[in-house]
């Protein structure tokens, strides 16, 4: 049955949403989402789902509440499953109470799915903690859009008050604390995009934070915590120290490759902005693999030199008349993301170089006589002619064959100027020739100027000065984790 889901996205950290969350974006129809919602959530939803911004930024709502209640309505009605992303939680100074009355009286089967309101993420995040035994027991939440709705008198002495939406008001909410009792030197802290790559800070006292606000101008979102809590940030403040915190790399992994890097670069604190230079499509013309696994028993060995060659050849495979049992070769992996895919379907690998690059995979043969063996060679379309080559000169019959072919994403000039505005002090990261050829292309070289490049290995580097690219950091472990490792190496 469908229903519409009113879903707290959390604070801002995509990773802090639900795990109900992010199941019931995985089935959405419909996503109506927030100025405050993580847009990286959207990546959830199904490729073909309607996807809806509906504000809210101060003064500035793309819909009115009305609106975005009519088109939740309108959309169950219409058989969809639906949601309602919104940041922090629905429930907390969200409007999720008035659009679940609004869903009740038109009849409509809805749920709501908790999420982490902004100032627990801010607690764990900045290190100010909402509670704690030798400080406090009592929390206060109180929003400050309207500063005279608010009787002061009672709320401003509680032992942490923490203030929503309430940066631009905050230095007539000081004076009013103040007026009523509370001690100037009490101290505060205002936090911005709390629990993203780009958190803010500023911490101060009563007195004198509003005016440290105006000079730093700092600007919403942000939200204000009051109380002695504050003063355990000085120790608890672990998230401000990570060793890529406030540093953007840019990625330029195919986007369903990405993940792993940018969740190593996430981690550590780093802004991480997805900019796909390569896609990943199949081969244009998929008979000579077809032939190639209809004699399948005949090989002697099956050399894999990506993850991606192992994808389409296991698809390729499950969509003929045959299966894995047809597979009598050994196995060659030219490194270890190669030879995890082929082991995730139980396929053990017989060889796997000590250096993850072609030239290591070629010695490696040296010690078998390959005089008449049949190799199979599924890869990409565009590809060094090295391993092929150099088997055939020690005898061996290669069948190099088109398992996938990687393409320019179209509109990647436009998405490279825009994702590297304000890298400044960051990064980008290239994991094959294909991502250093394609960027350059697309948007020139010149868009490089200034960015530091962290390359995944000398193939790569190579690729990279021949464009008259420095490289700043690569790799001496040609995987994603040693890509991070240099980065690190060179972060200072």
């Amino acid at each position: 049955m469908n229903k519409v889901y009113l879903v707290g996205g959390g604070p801002g950290d995509p990773e802090l949403i639900t795990v109900k969350g992010r199941r019931v974006l995985r089935r959405a129809d419909t996503v109506l989402y927030d100025h405050l919602a993580p847009e990286a959530l959207l990546e959830l939803a199904p490729k073909g789902a309607e996807r809806i911004y509906v504000g809210k930024k101060k003064a500035v709502h793309s819909y009115s509440q009305e609106d975005i209640c009519r088109m939740m309505i309108e959309r169950w009605r219409a058989g969809r499953t639906v949601v309602r992303l919104k940041g922090g939680d629905p429930f907390l100074f969200g409007r999720g109470g008035e659009e679940a009355q609004a869903l009740a009286e038109a009849g409509v089967a809805f749920e709501v799915v908790p999420g982490v309101t902004a100032p627990l993420g801010i607690a764990a995040y900045s290190g100010v903690p909402l509670t704690h035994r030798e400080h406090t027991s009592v929390v206060t939440f109180v929003t400050g859009h309207e500063v005279a709705a608010i009787d002061w008198a009672r709320v401003g002495h509680a032992e942490t008050l923490v203030i929503f939406m309430g940066l631009t008001t905050f230095g007539e909410i000081a004076r009013e604390l103040i007026a009523h009792g509370r001690a100037p030197q009490t101290p505060a802290i205002a936090v911005r995009w709390g629990t993203r790559a780009d958190q803010e800070t500023l911490v101060g006292t009563l007195a004198d934070l509003p005016g440290r606000i105006a000079r730093e101008g700092l600007r919403p979102p942000a939200t204000v915590i009051v109380g002695e809590v504050v003063r355990l940030r000085e120790k608890l403040n672990w998230f401000e120290r990570l060793p890529l915190y406030c540093r953007r790399v840019v990625v330029t992994r195919p986007r369903e490759q990405a993940g792993e890097l940018s969740a190593r670069l996430r981690s550590l604190g780093a802004t991480v902005v997805e900019l796909p230079a390569i896609e990943i499509r199949p081969p244009a013309d998929p008979s000579p693999l077809e032939e190639a696994l209809a004699r399948l028993p005949d090989y002697d060995w099956v050399l894999f030199t990506s993850a991606n060659g192992v994808r389409f050849f296991l698809e390729r495979l499950d969509a003929s008349s045959g299966d894995l049992r047809r597979l009598r070769a050994r196995i060659c992996a030219i490194g270890p993301a190669t030879r995890a895919a082929l082991e995730r379907v139980h396929l053990k690998v017989d060889l796997t170089p000590p250096e993850y690059v072609a030239e290591s995979l070629v010695e490696a043969f040296s010690r078998f006589d390959l005089t008449g063996r049949r190799i199979l060679l599924p890869r990409a379309a565009v590809a060094r002619d090295l391993i092929p080559s150099e088997l055939g000169r020690r005898g061996a019959r290669v069948d190099v064959v088109e398992a996938y072919r990687t393409v320019a994403p179209e509109d990647l000039g436009a998405r490279a100027r825009e994702a590297l505005v304000g890298t400044g002090n960051g990064w980008i990261t290239f994991t094959s020739s294909s991502t250093v050829e394609n960027l350059v292309a697309a948007a020139g070289r010149g868009i490089l100027d200034g960015v530091r490049v962290a390359s995944i290995g000398p193939v790569t580097t190579a690729t990279a000065r021949r464009h008259g690219i420095a490289v700043t950091a690569e790799a001496r472990s040609y995987t994603v984790d040693g890509l991070v490792e240099a980065i690190l190496a060179h972060t200072g």
